[in-house]
This record gives structure tokens, C-alpha cells and sequence, in this order.
């Protein structure tokens, strides 16, 4: 068959066009990252660069007529301001970056749309990230967003060394810890009273009536869980019962062990009659233990749960405010990005006890 045929077939069946075909037929250059310059948009509107560059800028000595003209070959060209220039005059970038735990977490959500409400509201872009419980990944995320030249971190530790970050303070970076505390630096952190939430929550159980209470908490590296299993000890202590350590386990929050910990407490020689859990994963999963329990356990949560109200009996539980964590870490950050700030803070926000059912009932007898 001559080589020079327009399409050819080999043995699978594929179409073989020629290179001479591809050559001739070969389709217009792309245009994928060639964006309308503020030349482009003079060209067309039959005016000035200088012109533009006001209408752009929202500077005065513009006439309607002229705006007018200018707006409508920005919209027509699709033209997007280019900050790098205004970036490397003003030595911002109008960007601050979020490091969290875990995106798929549903505490995340409120503190992660009140930090952008407030990014927005100062005119700065969000950039978030998650380090899962990682501080090999928390601290190459971080230092990754530093490297693009974000304005302030907002970070959720998942370390508890932060020294990798001094340089990048130094160079004025502003950071704020939310959640828990930087480790080994001297940072703004915002957190929730952990240690007098769990209290709370431990000495609603006793007021109840119970003795024998379990603890499941998350891994006792992390501050939040040192703190609620600390509050845990100091409302047992208060009431002077002692505790069985049979009835206290921190590890991951994966559902096995957590099933694995509550059936052991609930079936063991001293069995509990109440569980307090140390966060809304946990929570979750010793609520579907419970349910296959043939007797009723009180249980109090820390963190609120979806669909915790329309449970039966409804979840008790510990709330914080996540939201009020986002914004009053990221309204913090943009304090001192304004040189309002004189040293680092650690504030504590307050938790609620939301009493729904299941922390009242009584121990059986």
C-alpha cells in the first residue's frame, strides 16, 4: 500500500495517520496560558496603558465614558488583574494559609469557613491544607505554604515541635495555633478549656448518680486528649473516687479500637456505667456499641455530633465553638499582620454542656 495514503489501519485495528497528513492538518496553536494583557485590553478599548491601569486599580482621573469603554474590553477579553507586581511592592501577598487535622472531620468545617470569612473580609485568599495527624506532613505543609509566601499561618498542630518554624517567623510570617498549643516556640494559640469542659462533663455523670465512669479518649500525645483526660481525673477526684485504670483508654480513634475499649469496660470485672468520650469520632462509635447493649448506659460526649438531638435518648455532650475558634484565631493573625500585637497570647474559649438524655439517665441497679 502506498505510504502516502491518507489512513492506514495496522493489525489491532488502530487508524495509522501519516506524519505528512499530521503535518498539513495540524490544528491552530493553543492559546492555554496565554492570558489578555493590560496591553491588550488599551488595544482594544483605544486608550492608554496608564488609563487602564487606574480603571484597574480603581484610581480616579478616569471619565465614565473612558471607564466605561475599558470595563467593557476587560469583560469581553476575560482579563484578570496580575498582583505578582503589586505583591513585590507592598511585600504581601494577600493570602494566608490553614493547616488542619483532617478535612473530612465535621469540626473542621465551621472553624475552616470562619477563618475564610475573615481572610475575605480583610481582602486575603485562603489556602488550606490537611496534615492527618501527620508532623512530618504538618511541618511540610506549612513550610510549603511559606514557600508560596503566604501572609500568616493559622495552624492545628499535629507536632509538638515547632522550632522548624522560627526562621520563618523571624522573617514575618504571622502565625497563630488554634485547637492546641505550638510546641518548643513562643506562639499566639486559641483554645478551648478542654481540661473544665471534660470536668464538666465527668461531674454531670457523678451528680447522676454514677460511680463507675470510662474514659475513651484519642492518643494521649495530642494536648486536647491530655486535657479532657486530665479534666476526667480532676471531676473523679473531686468526688473522691478512685479510678480503675481499667476504665480510662487513649489510642487512635480508628472504630475498631474504640469498639474494642468500650465492650471491654462495659463487660469487665468492674463494669461502667457511664462513658465519657473524648471526641465526636469516639462519640460516634460507642454510640453504636450502646445500641447493641441489652442495658442502658449514660454516655456524654465531648464535641457535638450531627443527628445528636434526634437520637433516643438525645447525645449529651460537651460543645466548643468551632466557629468562634476559626475566627477569633484568624481576626488574632490579621492583628498581627497590622503590628497591633505586642507578644503572644494564649486565649481559651469557653465549652457549653448541652444535656439532651443520655448524660442523665441513672445507673441501673
Amino acid at each position: 500500500m502506498d505510504r502516502r495514503s491518507s489512513v492506514d489501519e495496522n493489525r489491532t485495528g488502530h487508524r495509522i495517520v501519516p506524519e505528512t497528513i499530521r503535518r498539513s492538518d495540524r490544528l491552530p496553536e493553543s492559546r492555554y496560558g496565554n492570558r489578555p494583557t493590560m496591553k491588550d485590553v488599551a488595544a482594544r478599548a483605544g486608550v492608554g496603558l496608564k488609563t487602564v491601569s487606574r480603571v484597574v486599580n480603581g484610581e480616579p482621573g478616569v471619565t465614565p465614558e473612558t471607564e466605561r469603554r475599558v470595563q467593557e474590553a476587560i469583560d469581553a477579553l476575560g482579563f484578570r488583574r496580575n498582583d505578582s507586581a503589586r505583591v513585590l511592592r507592598k511585600g504581601r501577598t494577600a493570602s494566608i494559609g490553614l493547616v488542619l487535622e483532617d478535612l473530612a472531620d465535621p469540626f473542621y468545617g465551621p472553624l475552616s469557613r470562619a477563618v475564610e470569612e475573615v481572610a475575605r473580609a480583610h481582602g486575603a485568599l485562603l489556602i488550606n491544607g490537611s496534615s492527618a495527624e501527620d508532623p512530618d506532613r504538618e511541618q511540610e505543609l506549612a513550610l510549603a505554604l511559606c514557600a508560596r509566601r503566604v501572609d500568616g499561618l493559622v495552624v492545628i498542630p499535629a507536632g509538638d515541635d515547632h522550632r522548624y518554624l522560627e526562621p520563618e517567623l523571624k522573617a514575618g510570617v504571622a502565625t497563630v495555633f488554634v485547637d492546641r498549643p505550638a510546641g518548643q516556640i513562643d506562639a499566639d494559640c486559641v483554645l478551648s478549656d478542654n481540661f473544665g469542659g471534660a470536668r464538666d462533663g465527668v461531674a454531670h455523670l457523678i451528680a447522676h448518680g454514677h460511680r463507675r465512669i470510662g474514659f475513651i479518649g484519642d492518643m494521649p500525645r495530642i494536648h486536647t486528649a491530655a486535657e479532657r483526660l486530665r479534666g476526667y481525673r480532676a471531676a473523679m477526684e473531686d468526688a473522691g473516687i478512685p479510678v480503675e485504670d481499667a476504665w480510662m483508654s487513649l489510642g487512635v480513634t480508628d472504630p475498631e479500637r474504640v469498639r474494642r475499649a468500650a465492650e471491654d469496660m462495659l463487660t469487665g470485672s468492674s463494669p461502667v456505667t457511664a462513658i465519657f468520650t473524648g471526641n465526636n469520632r469516639v462519640t460516634v462509635t460507642v454510640i453504636r456499641v450502646l445500641a447493641a447493649q441489652s442495658r442502658r448506659i449514660a454516655l456524654v460526649g465531648f464535641d457535638d455530633i450531627e443527628l445528636a438531638d434526634l437520637l433516643q435518648p438525645g447525645v449529651t455532650v460537651v460543645a466548643q465553638d468551632a466557629a468562634a475558634l476559626g475566627r477569633t484565631a484568624a481576626e488574632r493573625l490579621f492583628s498581627q499582620l497590622d503590628g497591633t500585637l505586642v507578644a503572644p497570647e494564649r486565649i481559651e474559649l469557653p465549652t457549653r454542656l448541652v444535656t439532651r438524655g443520655s448524660g442523665e439517665l441513672p445507673p441501673e441497679s
